[in-house]
């Protein structure tokens, strides 16, 4: 789709070419910092990637009781879970649109596709290769051989992106090569994925430049608190976020647990629904990340946790992540912060690992956890 793009100092978040190396770092740090660099390339180019895929799409959405399955596995489901509440506004309610985790769909397959509703199947894959990735697809053919299939993927040569080739159901969305992130934990891979579908699906361009000025402002302003605040001696931490920021507080919940390697347990959930028995884990130690809303509404709910914690003083720290930004460039809408509170927690990860002495580039060298999962048998579906 598109060349590499040129990297230089400035994407060192920082730190030295020399100290990133030595920390293990050096890929993981390149790409967050390409980030906004590459919604741009996407943004960019947008009109001339999408000219033989928009068509299809529209006629695709255009079938009647159409239910649309977003789905991937680990940081690839959580993309879907972010962008179920976008996709369903911007859709409307002819269309039923479902974050589905490709290791729910295969084990339970009979559970979610029952019926004879039209499918889209939407798979996210930074490789492509993820055995439950491709045996979802399958799976979703031999139950709707009607059905159809978009690939948003970063690896040209993956098993997804090749079930695209010769076949008029399925159609592939291929990331800008960069995207395809090296390291273990995905960064670029995952938000990049998830702003093409925002862009795919109909939104507001204007918006999306916005957004991702204000993460380059971000990257450019608010690296040192950030690693200030990963400097915290916590032994436990927490993301709340709320709607489609839940998801994001969740992905940002695995990106911690994955660069520390497991050393700094990682807890995710809604502002309201943490007094429902979550809040019990806060002791002193506990670094709380708050992913503020900032619809007027929804944000009344964050700002009432938010005192309630500190009026507590039993955690270690409570930050509100709309504090980083840039108050000139917020978004109008919530589902546009994903992005830049993405980083925000990626770099949080990214600067706790070089200081528990982890490579974030490979924060298990054992091989116990894979950057693409091995050992999944899939079994054959009986259908009944």
């Amino acid at each position: 789709m598109t060349t590499a793009l040129k990297h230089d100092a400035g994407l060192t978040l920082g730190l030295s070419q020399a100290e990133l190396r030595q920390a293990g770092a050096l890929a993981t740090a390149k790409e967050i910092s390409q980030q906004p660099e590459l919604w741009r390339t996407l943004l960019d180019g947008f009109e001339q990637e999408t000219a033989g895929l928009l068509p299809w799409l529209t006629t695709v959405l255009q079938q009647p009781g159409l239910r649309v399955i977003l789905t991937g596995a680990g940081t690839s489901a959580y993309i879907g879970q972010a962008l179920a509440p976008f996709l369903q506004q911007q859709l409307g309610s002819q269309v039923q649109v479902l974050a589905l985790a490709t290791t729910d769909l295969v084990s339970h397959p009979q559970l979610y596709l029952a019926g004879d509703q039209p499918v889209l199947l939407v798979s996210y894959g930074r490789s492509g290769n993820s055995p439950e990735s491709v045996a979802a697809a399958r799976i979703v053919r031999q139950l709707h051989p009607d059905s159809h299939h978009l690939v948003l993927s970063c690896n040209a040569d993956g098993k997804l992106a090749n079930m695209a080739a010769g076949d008029a159901a399925t159609q592939l969305w291929l990331m800008p090569a960069d995207a395809n992130d090296q390291s273990f934990a995905m960064t670029s891979s995952y938000s990049c994925m998830l702003f093409a579908t925002m862009l795919l699906f109909g939104a507001d361009k204007m918006q999306a430049s916005r957004m991702i000025a204000l993460s380059q402002h971000l990257l450019q302003h608010s690296v040192p608190r950030l690693k200030s605040l990963s400097a915290h001696n916590c032994d436990r931490i927490v993301f709340l976020g709320s709607g489609p920021l839940q998801a994001v507080a969740r992905e940002l919940a695995l990106k911690y647990l994955e660069l520390t390697a497991g050393q700094i347990p990682s807890f995710y959930e809604t502002a309201l629904g943490f007094r429902h028995g979550p809040k019990s884990l806060v002791n002193q130690t506990t670094q709380i990340v708050l992913l503020d809303a900032l619809s007027p509404y929804s944000r009344r709910y964050d700002m009432d946790m938010q005192q309630e914690l500190c009026q507590d003083q039993q955690a270690l720290s409570v930050q509100l992540c709309s504090e980083l930004l840039d108050t000139d460039l917020l978004p109008d809408d919530d589902s546009w912060l994903c992005f830049p509170y993405a980083l925000c927690g990626q770099l949080l990860a990214f600067f706790k690992a070089i200081e528990l002495g982890i490579s974030p580039d490979n924060p298990c060298p054992a091989g116990l956890v894979n950057r693409v999962v091995q050992g999944v048998t899939i079994y054959p579906l009986i259908e009944r």
